[in-house]
Order: C-alpha cells, then sequence, then structure tokens
C-alpha cells in the first residue's frame, strides 16, 4: 500500500472523531468512531459481494447502489418475492449477514444530505445487522457488538438536534474514505492506527487493549519459528486476554497459508472484547474461524472443550494484576503441579501458567510480562524454579522501557515451550536498542531482525545474549534477572594524568589572562556625575 494512501487514510480517520471531540474524551468518543467505521466497513462489503454475485462493476457505487435497493426492496423490486429471498440467502451466506437497502451507511448518508436523517435510523440499522445474521443458533455473530455506541448519551449533546448533528458530522467525515475497491487491509492498517492514537490520547484505560505492533512482531515470529524444520504451519492460535485481537493477527501474517488459522480469544472487558471481534472481522477472518469470549481467564478456565491446547499461545496481559488466589485453586489442572499459587497481587505467573497449560507439546508460547517475575521471590520464586526444573524456559527477551502506551516500564517476552530439544535458557538483552520516540520508544525493523536472528542461531553475542545451561541458573539460585547473565557493563576509557594537569595548568593560565584583561579594563572607567550633568 502506498505511503501517501496509508497517511490519507489515516488523517481522514482521525479528522472524524473532532464531530464528537468537546464533551467525551478518547475512552468515550472511539466507541462510537470505531463503531461507525465498522458499519460501513460492513456496508461496503455487502455491496462488493452483491457486485460479485451479480458480476458488476463494483467500482460504479451509483449504479451498483440502485441496483442492490431493486433486487431486494419489496416496494421497487426487479422479479417477484422468489428473487428476493434468493438474493438475500446468496449474500446471507456469503457475508454472514445482511443489510437492508435503507440501512446501509450510504442510504443513511443520502438522508443526512437531505435533511431527513433522524438518529433512531441509525439505531435501527445497527439493531436490525445483530439479528440478520446467518447464525443457526440463539447467538448473533454481531450480538451487543454495538452496545458501546450510545446514540442516547448525553455526551453526544443535550438535546435530539445536537445528537443528531453529532452523529451526522461524524458519519459525513468517515464517508469522505475510499474504502471501496480495497480488500481489507487498508481499513484494518488504518483501525491499528487508531487504536494506537486512542490509546496515547487516554492513557492506561485505552493502552490495555493494544500491544505495539513491534513487540506483536517479536513474539509473532518467534511463535512461529521451528527449530527443527518440518511442517511449520499455524493453524490454531490462543491469547487469553485478546485485547484487540492484534497479536493473533500478527502471528498470521508469519504463516504461509493464514487461511487455515482458528483464532480463539478472551477478554475480560466487553468493550475491548467486542473491539477484538471487530478487528478480526475487519482482516477478513470468518465466523467460523473465530471463538472469543467474553470473560475472565483467571477465574473460570476456558476453553475446556476441544480445542483446549494449541499450536501458538501469545499474551500480553495486564501487569501485576489482583486476582483471586484462594487455596481452592491449588486443584485448579491448570495450578497444581506448582505447589503454589501466584500471589493475590501480583497475577502475572497465574496469566502465564494458565497459557502455558493451554499449548500443545510441540507449540510455543510468547508472553510479555514485567521484569519482577525473573527475580521475585517466596511463592512466585517456587513457581520459577518448577518451571526451570520442567525446562519450561526457552528465552527471557529484555524489551527496551518506555514503548508501550499504559506504561513506561521495561518489559520483557518470556518464550515458553513444553519439548524443547535443549536443557538452556537464551537470554537477550535488547533493553538499549531502540528508536527514541517522543512519547513512545520505537523498536526498529533492524532491532527487531537481530533479536529474531539472536533467538534463532543461539548463540552467546558480547553484551547483547548469552546461553545458561541449567548448571549456570541453578548456582543463580534460579533467578533469571538478565544482567546476572548478560553483562553490559561498558569499562571507563583509561584516564591520563599527565593530559588532566596539562588541561588544568592551560585553564588556570586562560584564567589568569582574562582576568588581568578585566582589571586593565576596570582601572580605565571613569565616573560619571550624572546630577552635574543634567544641570548643565
Amino acid at each position: 500500500m502506498p505511503e501517501e494512501k496509508t497517511q490519507s487514510l489515516e488523517s481522514a480517520l482521525w479528522s472524524a472523531a473532532d464531530a464528537l471531540r468537546g464533551n467525551m474524551d478518547a475512552s468515550d468518543y472511539k466507541n462510537y468512531l470505531l463503531g461507525l467505521i465498522f458499519y460501513r466497513f460492513l456496508s461496503v462489503k455487502a455491496l462488493k459481494a452483491f457486485a460479485e454475485s451479480n458480476r458488476m462493476d463494483e467500482n460504479n457505487h451509483a449504479e451498483l447502489k440502485k441496483q442492490y435497493t431493486q433486487f431486494l426492496d419489496p416496494n421497487n423490486m426487479i422479479g417477484d418475492i422468489k428473487t428476493r429471498e434468493a438474493t438475500m440467502s446468496s449474500l446471507l451466506n456469503k457475508n454472514g449477514y445482511h443489510i437492508e437497502p435503507e440501512n446501509l451507511y450510504s442510504s443513511l448518508i443520502d438522508n443526512i444530505n437531505d435533511g431527513s436523517f433522524e438518529i433512531e435510523q441509525l439505531e435501527t440499522a445497527l439493531h436490525e445487522l445483530e439479528l440478520s445474521t446467518n447464525n443457526q443458533s440463539s447467538h448473533s455473530d454481531f450480538d451487543g457488538l454495538f452496545q458501546d455506541v450510545d446514540l442516547h448519551s448525553n455526551k453526544l449533546g443535550g438535546t435530539i438536534r445536537q445528537r443528531n448533528h453529532a452523529i451526522s458530522e461524524t458519519m459525513l467525515a468517515l464517508n469522505s474514505i475510499d474504502l471501496f475497491g480495497h480488500n481489507g487491509d487498508v481499513l484494518g492498517d488504518a483501525y491499528e492506527y487508531l487504536i494506537a492514537q486512542f490509546a496515547s490520547d487516554a492513557g492506561k484505560k485505552a493502552g490495555e487493549f493494544y500491544t505495539p505492533r513491534q513487540v506483536s512482531d517479536i513474539i509473532s515470529q518467534i511463535v512461529t519459528y521451528k527449530r527443527n524444520g518440518g511442517d511449520d504451519q499455524i493453524r490454531t492460535i490462543y491469547d487469553p486476554a485478546v485485547g484487540s485481537g492484534s497479536l493473533l493477527l500478527n502471528v498470521a501474517q508469519h504463516v504461509d497459508r493464514p487461511e487455515l488459522i482458528k483464532y480463539h480469544g478472551q477478554e475480560l472487558n466487553t468493550t475491548t472484547y467486542n473491539l477484538a471481534r471487530m478487528n478480526l472481522m475487519l482482516h477478513g477472518v470468518s465466523y467460523e474461524d473465530m471463538e472469543l469470549r467474553n470473560g475472565d481467564t483467571l477465574d473460570k478456565d476456558w476453553p475446556v472443550e476441544e480445542p483446549y491446547q494449541f499450536d501458538a499461545v501469545v499474551m500480553n496481559p495486564p501487569y501485576s494484576a489482583k486476582w483471586d488466589n484462594d487455596d481452592s485453586r491449588l486443584a485448579d489442572p491448570r495450578f497444581r503441579d506448582y505447589g503454589a499459587l501466584p500471589p493475590k497481587s501480583k497475577a502475572d505467573f497465574a496469566f502465564l501458567l494458565h497459557g502455558l497449560y493451554h499449548l500443545k507439546e510441540n507449540g510455543t508460547m510468547g508472553i510479555v510480562l514485567p521484569h519482577g517475575v525473573l527475580f521475585r521471590g517466596a511463592k512466585e520464586g517456587k513457581i520459577r524454579e518448577k518451571l526451570i526444573e520442567d525446562n519450561r524456559i526457552d528465552a527471557v527477551i529484555g524489551l527496551p522501557a518506555n514503548i508501550f502506551h499504559s506504561t513506561s516500564i521495561p518489559t520483557l517476552v518470556l518464550v515458553l515451550k513444553k519439548n524443547k530439544d535443549n536443557s538452556d535458557v537464551l537470554f537477550i538483552d535488547a533493553s538499549r536498542e531502540f528508536e527514541k520516540g517522543k512519547n513512545q520508544n520505537n523498536i526498529t525493523e533492524e532491532n527487531i531482525e537481530k533479536i529474531i536472528d539472536t533467538y534463532k542461531n543461539r548463540k552467546d553475542v558480547d553484551k547483547y545474549a548469552h546461553v545458561a545451561s541449567y548448571d549456570e541458573i541453578k548456582e543463580n539460585d534460579f533467578n533469571l534477572n538478565i544482567p546476572r547473565y548478560v553483562d553490559t557493563f561498558e569499562p571507563e576509557p583509561d584516564i591520563d594524568i599527565n593530559e588532566v594537569k596539562q588541561n588544568i595548568a592551560d585553564l588556570d593560565a586562560e584564567i589568569a589572562r582574562v582576568q588581568k584583561e578585566f582589571d586593565e579594563m576596570a582601572a580605565d572607567l571613569v565616573e560619571t556625575d550624572v546630577d552635574k550633568n543634567d544641570k548643565d
């Protein structure tokens, strides 16, 4: 995708938020903006599917919409009722949903332009979409997807007229973006750009659902790498703290046949869960290939039915979160083999053990965590020792500080396996290799490439990486703090004492010369009698 087109699209999407700014902060208006972007995408996709089914020119939007209306509008229809039913059935099977002609985003725009738009029209359109899917169960693929688009909120305005105006202006701004003719990747890229911007704007709350692309790239390339060759196709991925779904999608970019992947994920925050569903759909993931759940990963295990173990597990959980570590959880198969539960105030190892439990024997897991998991003692120390004894930890990769939108603390990627072909642990200290940015530091492509190459080669690199044996780790009391294994100390250059003495002598001479000049200038000064001069 050309860079100029990307910048133009991102700029247009961001400017659409201006119509909602005022009484809202980023954590509020993102719900409206992303929901409307997604609805417009679905409308465009519905027309595109209709064009493909009827072998029409999908770039002639006006004619295509006219034909769509004639085929599907009961009051203005070509053919009989069977034609309409057959067309609807075809589109429903193709897209998984149906949008009536009057509910198309472009139809609502027409109403805005001729002054007939009422906010209830959009509310009806969103509601009917939720009911239109081809899911034969009582649960729709779109259930609750737009529940955060509260069209009656006073944050849109105190009166119906004000709310109509705010939504109308936002929809018009979004309508200026040329989405038709793109395959979804353009909008997907812009969508993730917006998530990053919202995270910057809203702070910690928004940052919880966004993992920077560079970190996702590192984890994705690692979990899709097969050291011993063979079939490298990842077919199932699981993210127990799925957030926006960016980690799941990034893994798919590093396999040969992403269409074979089944995506699984769970998210506690309902709004973020809906964002993940939108994000996967925006990137072309079919409804049959995703299994996302809104729930508490640590409170109740999921999934518990096949498939419950996965080729790759990826995760960026909330750091040092509180959780319920009641002793009854010692019987939970996720935690029972470790003899202790993570402390109530720090659920880091709880997330790790949950993910490891759901990893296949030949799979790879990558999880982002704070550095405390490497050296904290007590119960966490006991769990860490058990993981090392069982040869589960494959690599420890230290990342630079201030690369996340939600925290400035340095983090790391912990790589775990159940079936390793070695008994050592690779330590990589990449904390000092980054590009400094205005708000966050950036891990460059070169930085990422160095991390991945080092992981694949699995050899010592001076002041950067070290392969530590089990005995070496045991000698360190199972403490995995990176500085214990990777020496990044840079000795100070030798000091030439004679050169320092000469520099001091030169400075003394210079000071004496300047002082002499100053004294001579002071002696030449003549006092002026201001009062006398004034009288003259």
